[in-house]
């Protein structure tokens, strides 16, 4: 197993992908069933007004970090079961925590469809973590050892 950097920055990237390919993956599928505006959405996220698809990545990037530095004390179990733990971690995290830190209510994010949506997405995302992040680990263990 890489060490805790390169965990870290593999999982960031893992995270990253993640985003582009199953978060918004699911998102569009949620759009076709007429529930999401299009994927990718690009509209600026304050207080820096990045887009908000860049927004998505970096936050999905940090949660990818966090998951592949405590990755060797999670219990062993397939990594993308342990990555559909991450996607409801971060589902509740949208759901509860993020609001209150914007000085928004809560129930604002259990109204109808809201809260389904949300697992929906972040569940995706996070098996998407748990299904790249190995893949980049054996890609960086065969880097290493080609340069020893």
């Amino acid at each position: 197993m890489p060490n805790a950097f390169a965990r870290l920055c593999l999982g960031f990237a893992a995270g990253v992908i993640s985003v582009l390919v199953f978060h918004q993956g699911m998102w569009e599928a949620l759009h076709l069933a007429g529930m999401m505006p299009p994927p990718y959405p690009t509209g600026p996220v304050p207080p820096f007004g990045v887009p908000a698809i860049l927004d998505m990545c970096f936050w999905g990037g940090v949660w990818g970090a966090a998951f592949g530095l405590v990755l060797p004390a999670l219990p062993r179990a397939p990594l993308w079961v342990l990555g559909l733990g991450l996607g409801v971690a971060a589902a509740l995290t949208g759901i509860f925590i993020v609001p209150l830190i914007k000085g928004l209510p809560v129930s604002h994010n259990l109204a109808a469809g809201v809260f389904e949506r949300s697992f929906l997405i972040n569940g995706c995302w996070g098996i998407g973590v748990g299904l790249i992040l190995p893949l980049l680990m054996r890609g960086s263990s065969r880097r290493r050892a080609r340069i020893a």
